[in-house]
């Protein structure tokens, strides 16, 4: 039973996190940068970093902090299910062999350098497992933040274009490629329960034998009836069945969230579909996920990064910024992409913001990283996502000043046949 004082507290620090959230927020997007930077940025400028401990315990009691926390993983379930439904299979059309190539390559390139880099950085962290570590890192390295990468792209008029098609189909594949490698990390570090990870494939083979169909009846029922109650409700009852279901058998629930928004039937019905998604990520985006990414920034603590820290950290940004940079750009240049197509999309694929968070303080919560490198990590998924803008917009001026001069080109290579013929 929560006291008064704490249900008061409670209440003031979701009013915070309200106004931190949007002051910040708004500040980021006059920078044109994504307001996730702003709001990460809030709980870094409040936390220990800065003041020590005092402004966090003021406006964040450390017996309302849970309560906090529980609204934050709610806001994080429904953001994944987001993520997992949104999933852009419609521009894998025509797009598969180009973005497969260059998803692939944008993964393994930085995957490869943030193990060996991990390899090195291993023996001055405290870790649950330096396996788990390795390959941590080496996941940490590979992720592009679909998300932010779709409101970049939206804000900059590239999203309908065929450059803008492909850095989404790519950045799919690419988050669907990091979330099995963080769950092969949560099993390596020995989560709880890892004979029940055994039940895993039984899950996957449930939801899309049953789980799928019996939410497309309800779809269907819904379409003939007129109304839009009955499939947001199954969604969300889904929904949190899902995220019980994946911790009880020992990973994340975000893996759960993430897997039930991918086999969630897609509905062409334009008010049912608005309740999944615009309704859902309104709610997540502003208030829940805010309490998140706030919590998160106030996880990092600068105060004694010292010189050896600040070694670290040009490392990674170095393999950070490299690694997706040369991975992406192999990719796009292997498919006939022309040189400043290929540029653009490496700086795409760069962007981390949402997605790397996300993953970072599931590595925290987990012991597979300290907390002092999970403050570099977060510094440098802020810094690779600030980049991105300003690199487009140097890019757009190359090509004539025009988005749709960048975002529209011709393969460079006679060979690509199939990719020529490609629809956008």
């Amino acid at each position: 039973m929560l006291t008064t004082d704490q249900v008061q507290w409670l209440f003031l620090g979701l009013v915070a996190v309200l106004v931190l959230s949007r002051l910040f927020g708004a500040a980021a997007r006059l920078l044109r940068q994504p307001a996730v930077v702003g709001e990460i940025l809030a709980g870094i400028l409040i936390g220990p970093s800065l003041f020590g401990d005092a402004l966090t315990n003021f406006l964040f009691p450390a017996d309302t902090r849970p309560l906090l926390a529980a609204f934050a993983n709610v806001g994080l379930a429904l953001f994944m299910f987001v993520i997992g439904y949104e999933l852009p299979f419609d521009e894998l059309r025509g797009k598969a062999q180009v973005a497969l190539r260059i998803s692939l390559w944008s993964v393994a390139v930085p995957f490869v350098l943030g193990v060996l880099l991990a390899l090195y950085l291993v023996r001055d962290h405290r870790v649950h497992s330096q396996l788990g570590f390795v390959l941590f890192l080496g996941t940490a390295m590979s992720v592009t933040a679909l998300p932010v990468l779709a409101r970049i792209l939206t804000d900059r008029g590239l999203g309908r274009t065929r450059l803008g098609g492909i850095a989404l189909a790519g950045a799919g594949i690419g988050d669907v490629l990091a979330w099995l490698l963080l769950g092969l990390v949560v099993t390596v570090n020995g989560g709880t329960g890892q004979a029940r990870l055994l039940l895993v494939p039984l899950g996957l083979t449930a939801m899309l034998t049953l789980v799928r169909p019996l939410l497309r009846r309800v779809f269907t029922a819904a379409e003939g009836s007129g109304g839009t109650t009955s499939p947001l409700v199954a969604v969300l009852a889904g929904l949190m069945l899902s995220c019980w279901a994946a911790e009880w058998v020992g990973i994340h629930f975000i893996f759960g969230a993430f897997l039930f928004g991918a086999v969630t039937p897609r509905t062409q019905r334009t008010d049912v579909k608005s309740e999944l998604t615009v309704y859902i990520e309104s709610l997540s985006s502003v208030l829940l996920l805010p309490v998140y990414f706030v919590l998160s920034g106030m996880r990092v603590d600068l105060s004694g990064i010292g010189f050896a820290g600040l070694g670290e950290l040009v490392l990674i940004l170095l393999v950070a910024f490299a690694g997706k940079f040369l991975g992406a750009f192999a990719g796009a240049r292997l498919s006939g992409i022309p040189r400043l197509q290929s540029t653009a999309l490496a700086a795409l694929m760069n962007t981390r913001g949402l997605t790397e968070i996300v993953l970072l303080t599931v590595g925290l919560e987990l012991a597979v990283i300290d907390a002092s490198f999970y403050s570099l990590m977060v510094l440098m998924a802020l810094v690779t996502t600030a980049v991105t803008g300003p690199m487009l917009g140097l890019l757009e001026r190359r090509a004539g000043g025009n988005a749709r001069q960048l975002g529209e080109f011709a393969y460079e290579r006679q060979g690509f046949s199939s990719l020529r013929r490609e629809r956008t």
